[in-house]
């Protein structure tokens, strides 16, 4: 396996250098989406994330492009059309970490439901007979949008389920005779940071993880960029010409305390929580379950062996405390689940839990769930250079955020191209929708230690670069050493080499799920073995 160039090796000089175009913070989806469209059209493009790629809240979220079945209640049909459209431009370019999914929504006459969306205030108002329950019509009026209002090419439309004597009704209460079945999409979010963050580079741009932001001094025009390089505390400046503050959570810290703007815009921090257990059915569909209190949750094949369950819509006011899946989260989300299914769960079946914090523009919803989920981009030049501050967004629209902040920053850049990302595949990319099969089939060829769900799960996570990442190994023993769970050093020097992961911690909850599936012991070695590469490789360039 090719050792490859040495990643966030960092300039000596604290002097700046030849300033760039623009000066991206944040290395979640948006930031990372925006540097990939900015250097693709030409930009000079810079990015610092303090931690990890997708360290926040791009690797805990719920692991879907969907247009949000749920936002019609609130009649946001701007932002539901352009997630629905949005969902097989993104298929198309990224068929190996995103594929379809059916959803199954059951019906029941009984349903109670006291939330508090426009659409449940009218119906109390107007139809106070329904006593809060959502009716059929109305579920189908909603599905019928749902499959019209974006266009469909590759997902089949909704159709009624029979539930009895069906894999579908099989793990449901007796009561569930009915059910309405439609399309939606599952994503890798934390590898469709680090592709995006990738390709960026891949394009002229400069990725620098584990660097913190400093300071960023304006003037009339330009920036100066203080950052922080990793543990060593090496510091450099960076003249940039604008700056983009894609903090996420850290939005309005930035605003406030980095940028120190005087701006009236705010944030509300919202967190979502997640349970993971043991596989709860047999069939490769997930569940839409609706609440009595107007939330929905989904229960979602994860990883083959699992289940996932989620989300949770709580405020969380503080950015620097951790978000973790509380004990009554936890309760909240099982109780949930087992007014459903005929197996009730308990916390014993929990195998991980993992929350994340969504950072919403402040719009004065009156609670977490009905805060808008749509983006807001706002570019503030008051006081000299410019500064576009990214607020919100949905991980399904994180492409075409990214191209509204360029047509933002165009007007400040003379001569930029025009749109160019949509269907242009992320690496590993390129291939057909429907040509994931053929790929398990030729890898498993070509490599022939390799099982089928070792195959499948390389050409799930690298897709056309499997190939690459394995080079001329001919045995497992050329893969080097096995850590456990399919992980090999060979594996793990691609990731080190090209996908910025530095520790354990990067390669086994972000770059995959594999720490579902390895010990502590397993994962200390693999950290062990990381770090060691790490020092041979800066030793060597610093001969």
């Amino acid at each position: 396996m090719g050792e490859g160039r040495i990643l966030n090796q960092q300039p000596d000089s604290h002097v700046p250098a030849a300033p760039v175009d623009l000066f991206v913070i944040g290395g979640g989806i948006n930031g990372a989406g925006i540097a990939r469209d900015a250097a693709g059209r030409g930009l000079s493009v810079t990015l610092a994330e303090m931690n990890d790629l997708a360290s926040a809240t791009s690797s805990a979220s719920t692991k879907l492009f969907h247009g949000g079945l749920r936002y019609l209640e609130y009649f946001e049909i701007g932002l539901v059309r352009h997630a629905l459209t949005e969902r097989e431009v993104l298929l198309k370019a990224m068929p190996h970490i995103s594929w379809p999914m059916r959803f199954v929504l059951p019906y029941h006459r009984d349903m109670r439901f006291e939330g508090d969306t426009p659409t449940s205030k009218l119906l109390r108002l107007f139809m106070p007979w329904m006593r809060g329950r959502r009716p059929a019509w109305l579920i189908r009026l909603g599905l019928f949008l749902y499959d019209n209002l974006g266009g469909r090419e590759i997902l089949p439309a909704t159709r009624s389920l029979a539930l009895r004597g069906t894999p579908e009704g099989a793990p449901l209460e007796d009561r569930f005779e009915k059910a309405f079945e439609y399309s939606d999409c599952w994503i890798e979010d934390s590898r469709l940071v680090v592709l995006n963050a990738r390709d960026a580079e891949l394009r002229g741009a400069r990725i620098m993880t584990r660097t913190k932001v400093i300071s960023a001094d304006r003037s009339a025009d330009g920036w100066l960029v203080t950052v922080e390089h990793g543990a060593d505390g090496q510091r450099e400046v960076i003249q940039a010409k604008m700056l983009v503050n894609a903090g996420g959570p850290w939005v309005g810290d930035i605003i406030h305390n980095t940028a120190r703007l005087n701006s009236s815009e705010g944030v509300r921090l919202v967190r979502g929580s997640h349970i993971v257990t043991k596989r709860l059915y047999d069939h490769d569909k997930c569940y839409f379950f609706q609440g009595t209190d107007g939330r929905i949750i989904f229960t979602i094949p994860y990883e083959q062996d699992f289940t996932l369950i989620g989300t949770t819509d709580a405020d969380h006011p503080d950015p620097s405390v951790t978000p973790e899946c509380t004990p009554e989260e936890q309760d909240y989300l099982i109780n949930f689940v087992n007014g459903y299914l005929k197996q009730d769960i308990t916390r014993k079946d929990i195998v991980w839990t993992y929350s994340g914090v969504r950072p919403l523009y402040d719009d004065g919803a009156s609670s977490a769930t009905a805060a808008t989920r749509d983006y807001t981009l706002k570019v503030d030049e008051t006081g000299g250079a410019p500064i576009l501050n990214v607020f919100g967004g949905k991980i399904t629209t994180y492409r075409k955020l990214a191209e509204d902040a360029l047509d933002l920053i165009a007007p400040h850049f003379g001569g930029l191209s025009d749109h160019w990302t949509a269907g242009v595949a992320l690496p590993g990319g390129d291939f057909p929708v429907d040509g994931v099969a053929q790929l398990i089939a030729r890898l498993k060829a070509d490599y022939d230690f390799l099982d089928e769900s070792w195959a499948a799960r390389l050409i799930r996570a690298y897709g056309t670069d499997a190939w690459a990442m394995m080079g001329a190994a001919k045995t497992l023993a050329d893969m080097g050493e096995h850590f456990g769970a399919t992980l090999t050093a060979g594996e793990v020097a691609w990731l080190m080499n090209k996908e910025y992961a530095l520790s354990a911690e990067d390669v086994v909850w972000r770059r995959s799920k594999l720490g579902l599936r390895m010990d502590e012991a397993q994962i200390a070695r693999l950290d062990e073995w990381m770090q060691m590469r790490a020092a041979k490789q800066a030793a060597s360039a610093a001969e």
